[in-house]
């Protein structure tokens, strides 16, 4: 059985990425789910939101699926909020944090609205996600890491590797 591993951050920051490179390179089998998109898939929203472009997610119903999985296991939960999740079922969480202007750019090349460019880079700044992390779950399994640069991506997975390394030995000695 693996870690569960929430990353989180502000959508533009990098989540998918860092998660599908952790899955290819990680040590114990792990299984990326982009919550963002199974709630669209299976219909696990209340209403689309025109305005902002987005859903408005049934979080009882998303808990209720996830429930049984993440209880197995070898996850990765990739979303752009966290504190959703029960604290029981994070081992370790993730935000990705990148400078608003290069955040903004990201944003533009997704033809996102101006409104939701500027909402998204307001959190950025603000440090909402981190904020909510921190307000969520135990400081020891909160780690803020900068999301910028093909370097950073390749850094940070190699610092979360290492976590699941010692998390399995850790695991073993029990």
């Amino acid at each position: 059985m693996g870690p569960v591993i929430v990353i989180t951050g502000t959508p533009g920051t990098g989540k998918s990425s860092h998660a599908t490179r952790l899955v290819e390179e990680s040590p114990v089998p792990l299984q990326h789910i982009n919550v963002g998109e199974w709630v669209k898939e299976r219909g696990w929203y209340e209403e689309f939101d025109e305005e902002w472009q987005s859903y408005t997610v049934d979080e009882d119903k998303l808990l209720d699926e996830l429930e049984p999985i993440v209880a197995g296991g070898g996850i990765i939960l990739d979303w752009h909020t966290c504190e959703v999740f029960p604290e029981r079922w994070a081992d370790l969480v993730v935000v990705l944090r990148c400078d608003h202007s290069r955040l903004w750019e990201r944003l533009e090349k997704r033809n996102y609205p101006l409104k939701k460019i500027q909402e998204n880079n307001e959190a950025e700044i603000m440090q909402v996600v981190l904020e909510e992390a921190r307000a969520s779950y135990p400081p020891e399994i909160v780690v803020e890491l900068k999301s910028e640069s093909t370097e950073d991506l390749e850094a940070n997975i190699g610092r979360i590797v290492d976590w699941i390394v010692a998390w399995k030995r850790d695991r073993a000695s029990e």
